[in-house]
């Protein structure tokens, strides 16, 4: 795949498109209700550059190295038709891939009274787990909804074995471990197990890999609740840094860079190593293709390690600082309105929005457009901020929201066409992302702190949250699309020529 000028010259106004609203707001917070010091700004403006440049280089990275790669896994493993090898080979994917996630080394150190590595490797099996059901799920044609009933009855059962200082943590897991190194490849994957199968609904069932990928670590963290018990416990902060000059901030980012150069190497080093095997087996790709992958996955590594650096050294402590700022003000109402703004904007920079949103539009021919998802998943996750928020001011307990939330979600499953339960499914782990994870909930906490509320209680929850909403506003977007194209089917047919609507797959459905 060749990338011309005017390819790079669109995804930079792409890129331009998802951050510059983040940055303005933000920018218009600080000289008028939110004031921040010179230096918090400077690293957030160095932070913000990073991460237009990390973004870009990761989307052309990922179109010309993840996506192939998964791809081509995923066909050749279901090409060898053999069961225990498919169940043995998405178990250790599945595994491998969600320990080299860095946000899941985020989520360890926020758990208090649980050992690190317990809880990664829990999670990872977890994953490991959740990725073989729903390869097992493609291959058979079972309906994602019935599957999805069956898992969230077993989260929200164990929900009440559980303290309630851990709720919003375990749910927040679900979103963090889908992050922008899984999503991209696991996508992929499922696309590419999918292109083996000639039935109609092959298109519908590419999607749903990452929406149950995502429950496996939420029912890991909650047994692991059970099991340790642990108490009421500090978060791990992060300090707001102090930087009294220049040299002084360059050295803010120097000593960030090398982490990430770090766990990006370790992140991509896996799942090279299982591209490489499958090569090895199969010895399908040309050299050419090969070449083109290779330099991808440089441009995916650098891309990542520039939109990680700014986004935890350059929008943590401007995030964390605005939401003490705002929460002290005498309207400290306020902040429900500016984070639905915030959150209406965040997602689109989100890395694997972007993923997403151009493999639905490709796998529907058009028929959902990258603006409507990003439009869905923008109300979406607006919503579920302002809600946030409100629970940083009031201390209602998430389960409040996220019963009735995922309630009224697993309902529309069954009266939305398959292919949107799946794809809003997968759009709740995509949405909490990194932008979540060092953005907005830092402005929670920050938030939650200055009111003196309870930090592991009340800020966290605010990635379940997002993770939840996008369930809701994409499902009903495919049930306006459902009820628009009977309207339009009876205004072209009339009673005698009418044709019942079964006789339509989903994606027909769509077209219409």
């Amino acid at each position: 795949m060749h990338f011309s000028r005017s390819k790079l010259n669109e995804k930079f106004l792409e890129t331009l498109k998802a951050v510059f609203p983040i940055l303005a707001i933000v920018l218009i917070l600080c000289f008028t209700v939110a004031p921040i010091p010179p230096s918090i700004l400077m690293t957030f403006l160095i932070g913000a550059v990073m991460l237009i440049v990390g973004m870009l280089l990761f989307n052309v990275g990922v179109e010309l190295s993840m996506t192939p790669m998964g791809e081509r896994v995923g066909t050749i493993m279901t090409k060898t038709r053999k069961l225990a090898a498919m169940i043995l080979i998405g178990f250790v994917m599945g595994f491998i891939i969600t320990i080299s996630e860095p946000d899941l080394q985020v989520l360890a150190g926020q758990i208090p009274s649980i050992p690190n590595l317990v809880i990664i490797l829990s999670v990872a099996a977890g994953v490991g787990v959740f990725l073989v059901i729903a390869l097992l799920r493609m291959l058979f044609g079972v309906a994602l909804s019935h599957f999805l009933v069956l898992f969230y009855a077993l989260v929200f059962i164990l929900t009440l074995f559980v303290p309630r200082d851990f709720l919003a943590i375990a749910f927040d897991s679900g979103g963090v471990t889908t992050g922008p190194m899984t999503v991209p490849f696991i996508m992929a994957f499922g696309i590419g197990i999918a292109a083996i199968r000639s039935d109609k609904h092959a298109a519908d069932d590419s999607f749903g890999l990452v929406s149950l990928c995502s429950v496996g670590p939420i029912l890991a963290v909650l047994v692991l609740g059970m099991i340790f018990n642990p108490g009421q416990g500090e978060s791990v902060s992060e300090s707001i840094p102090v930087v009294d000059n220049t040299v002084d901030l360059w050295k803010l980012f120097t000593r960030g860079l090398p982490t990430y150069i770090k766990e990006m190497a370790i992140s991509l080093l896996p799942i090279v190593l299982c591209f490489g095997l499958f090569q090895m087996v199969s010895r399908d790709i040309n050299k050419t293709t090969l070449i083109k992958i290779g330099i991808g996955l440089v441009y995916t590594y650098v891309g990542l390690v520039l939109f990680l650096t700014g986004v935890n050294v350059g929008f943590m402590p401007a995030g964390n600082y605005l939401g003490q700022t705002i929460a002290r003000l005498s309207y400290a109402w306020i902040i429900v309105p500016i984070g639905m703004i915030i959150g209406y904007f965040i997602v689109l920079a989100e890395p694997a929005v972007f993923v997403l949103t151009k493999q639905v539009e490709e796998i529907t021919s058009g028929a959902i457009s990258a603006k409507a998802m990003g439009t869905s998943l923008s109300i979406g996750v607006s919503v579920s901020v302002g809600l946030a928020m409100i629970r940083v001011l009031t201390g209602i307990s998430i389960m409040w929201f996220l019963l009735p939330g995922y309630g009224l979600a697993i309902i529309l499953t069954f009266f939305v066409p398959k292919i949107f339960t799946a794809i809003a499914f997968d759009s709740g782990g995509v949405a909490s992302g990194p932008m979540t994870a060092t953005f907005l909930l830092p402005f929670s906490m920050g938030a939650c702190g200055a009111l003196g509320g309870n930090i592991i209680t009340d800020a966290f929850g605010i990635i379940a949250m997002v993770a939840m909403t996008p369930l809701i506003t994409i499902q009903v977007m495919g049930m306006a699309l459902k009820v628009k194209e009977s309207m339009l089917r009876r205004k072209v047919f009339d009673k005698k020529t009418a044709i019942p609507l079964e006789a339509f797959g989903d994606m027909e459905i769509i077209e219409l």
